[in-house]
C-alpha cells in the first residue's frame, strides 16, 4: 500500500501547486460523476457517454503529466489527491459525497490511474465500477479480480483499512450542520452586495440534512443545541430548518416537500437583513418604534425572496413562511391581516420549531430562559391559540419527554445528557443518556447508557432520570459533548 503513501508524503508543494492540484481533481470528480451516472442508464456506445470518458481521460491525462500521478485517497471523512487535502465548498459538495459514498460501498481506500491507460481501459472501468456495489455481496477483492480479467491493468485499486469501514456518520452530520451555518452566512452577504444565491447548491444541502436525519435523527437533534449568541439569526435558522425537517417527516410529507420545507425554513428570517443590529441585540425590552420595526421583517424577507423566484429551485411556500411564521392559530401575531383565512402549512410548521428553539435559546433581552421541558409545556398551554393544536401534538410527541439534549439527574446521583430517544413506547421516560458527572458531582467523560437495565436482586431499574437540570445554572454547554461524540 505503502507505495501510494509514501509518494505523497515526501512530495511538498508550493501552495499555488496545490491550488492546480485542486482544480485537476475537481474537473476530474466531476467528469467522473458525470460517466458514471451516464454509464448507470445508457449503453456503453452512447454518444453522451462516449464524450464524458474522452473529456475525463483528457483530465486523468494531464494530470499524470503534470504530477507524474492520478491518485484519490480516502481517509476518514478526508479526500487527498495526490497528496493534496481536497476542500470541498458548497457547490460541489456533492462531488465529495458522490466519491466518499461508492468508495466505502466498494471498499475503496485509494484509486490510481497510471501512465499508460487508454479511453478503452477507462470505458471498461467506468462501467465495471457503475455495476460494482448494488450487490451488497460483492467485495473489492472481487472488483479488482474483475480488472484483472478485463485487461485493466493501469488502472489500480486498495482497500480501505479495516479501521475505516464504519462511516463516521456522526461527522459528515456535524461537518454538514455548520457547513450550513456558513452557507446561508454566504447567502446573506450575496443578498446585500446584491449577487445571485447559489439555491441549487441550498437545494443539495437540504437533501443531505434530510439523508442525514434519516440515518441518525437524535444526532442531528443534538447538534441544534448548539446555541451561537454572535450568529444567533443564522444558527437559529438551521436549527429551524433540522426540527422542521423532522416535523415534517413526521407529518407524512414526501421527500421532495421536504426538501421544499427546509428551504423556506432555512430562509425564514431572512427579513433581518434589514433590521439594524442595535435592534436584533438590544439587551433590554423594544420599544413602541422599535417593535415596529422588528415587526417589518416578515415583509422584507417576502420582498427578497420573491427577488429569488427568477430561479426554478425557491419554492413559492417559502416566501410564505418568511411572510406567515410569526402567525398564530387565532390570528393575531404579526403581519396582521384583514381577509387572510387561512395560514399556510409549512408556516404552521415552522411557527412551531421557530419558537420552540427561539425561546430556548438564551438570549440578551430576555429575562426568563426556558429549558426544553418548560418550552414545551408552555408550547402546550398555547395550543389551538398561537400553534395549530395536531402540528403541535406532534412535534411535543417526537421531542419527547425528555427532548435530546436534556440535563438530566439520575437517581444514582449521577449527571447526565439524553443522547438518544428510547424507539419502544412502553420506555419513553428511558432514553439513553451519557454521564457527564459522577455522583459526587465530579465531571467525567461517561460512556452512553440505556435506562432499561434492571438491577436482578432488587429487580429494578439501576438508573431513572429523577428531574431534569438546568445547564445554564450549571455552565454546562449540552451541545459541546454532541461536537465531542462525533470526533
Amino acid at each position: 500500500m505503502a507505495k501510494v503513501e509514501e509518494s505523497q508524503k515526501h512530495k511538498i508543494k508550493t501552495k499555488e501547486e496545490e491550488i492546480t492540484t485542486i482544480k485537476a481533481a475537481t474537473e476530474i470528480l466531476n467528469r467522473l460523476n458525470r460517466a458514471f451516472k451516464i454509464a448507470r442508464i445508457y449503453e456503453p456506445n452512447n454518444l453522451l457517454f462516449q464524450k464524458q470518458i474522452e473529456v475525463l481521460l483528457g483530465f486523468i491525462i494531464k494530470a499524470l503529466e503534470e504530477d507524474k500521478e492520478a491518485s484519490f485517497m480516502l481517509r476518514l471523512s478526508t479526500l487527498f489527491f495526490n497528496g493534496v487535502k481536497i476542500r470541498f465548498g458548497f457547490a460541489n459538495y456533492y462531488l465529495f459525497k458522490f466519491i466518499s459514498n461508492e468508495f466505502r460501498k466498494r471498499e475503496i481506500g485509494v484509486l490510481s490511474f497510471q501512465q499508460g491507460f487508454d479511453k478503452e481501459e477507462l470505458t471498461k472501468f467506468i462501467i465495471l465500477l457503475a455495476k460494482k456495489g448494488e450487490d451488497s455481496k460483492s467485495s473489492i477483492e472481487d472488483f479488482m479480480s474483475e480488472l484483472k480479467q478485463n485487461s485493466i491493468n493501469h488502472i489500480t485499486l486498495e482497500k480501505i483499512p479495516p479501521f475505516e469501514k464504519l462511516k463516521n456518520k456522526k461527522k459528515d452530520a456535524t461537518k454538514i450542520f455548520f457547513l450550513s451555518i456558513t452557507h446561508l452566512k454566504e447567502s446573506f452577504n450575496k443578498q446585500k452586495e446584491q449577487q445571485k444565491i447559489p439555491l441549487l447548491t441550498t437545494k443539495r444541502l437540504m437533501q443531505s440534512l434530510y439523508n442525514h436525519i434519516v440515518d441518525n435523527e437524535s444526532f442531528l437533534y443534538g447538534l441544534t443545541n448548539i446555541k451561537n449568541f454572535d450568529e444567533y439569526t443564522l444558527n437559529h435558522s438551521v436549527n429551524v430548518c433540522i426540527l422542521s425537517l423532522s416535523l415534517g417527516k413526521r407529518l407524512g410529507l414526501d421527500r421532495n416537500e421536504l426538501v421544499d420545507l427546509g428551504l423556506s425554513a432555512f430562509f425564514h428570517d431572512f427579513g433581518k437583513l434589514d433590521i439594524p443590529k442595535e435592534i436584533l441585540v438590544k439587551p433590554g425590552k423594544l420599544d413602541k418604534e422599535e417593535r415596529k420595526i422588528i415587526e417589518k421583517h416578515p415583509h422584507y424577507g417576502a420582498e427578497k425572496l420573491i427577488q429569488l423566484r427568477e430561479t426554478s429551485y425557491l419554492p413559492m411556500r417559502a416566501i410564505n413562511v418568511a411572510m406567515e411564521h410569526h402567525s398564530r392559530e387565532d390570528h393575531a401575531g404579526y403581519p396582521k391581516y384583514e381577509k387572510k383565512k387561512s395560514i399556510n402549512l409549512f408556516s404552521k410548521i415552522v411557527k412551531v420549531t421557530d419558537v420552540f428553539d427561539a425561546i430556548t435559546t438564551k438570549r440578551p433581552y430576555r429575562k426568563k430562559d426556558f429549558t426544553k421541558e418548560e418550552a414545551l409545556s408552555m408550547m402546550i398551554e398555547k395550543s389551538g391559540i398561537e400553534f395549530d393544536p395536531i402540528i403541535l401534538k406532534v412535534f411535543v410527541s417526537m421531542m419527547g419527554t425528555y427532548p435530546i439534549g436534556t440535563l438530566v439527574l439520575l437517581s444514582t446521583g449521577e449527571i447526565g445528557i439524553v443522547f438518544e430517544a428510547n424507539p419502544e413506547p412502553a420506555f419513553v421516560f428511558r432514553p439513553k443518556v451519557k454521564i457527564i458527572a459522577d455522583n459526587n458531582g465530579k465531571k467525567k467523560d461517561g460512556e452512553v447508557v440505556g435506562l432499561t437495565e434492571v438491577d436482578p436482586q432488587t429487580n429494578k431499574y439501576t438508573r431513572t432520570i429523577t428531574k431534569s437540570l438546568d445547564p445554564y445554572k450549571y455552565n454546562i454547554k449540552t451541545s459541546d459533548y454532541f461536537i465531542i461524540e462525533a470526533e
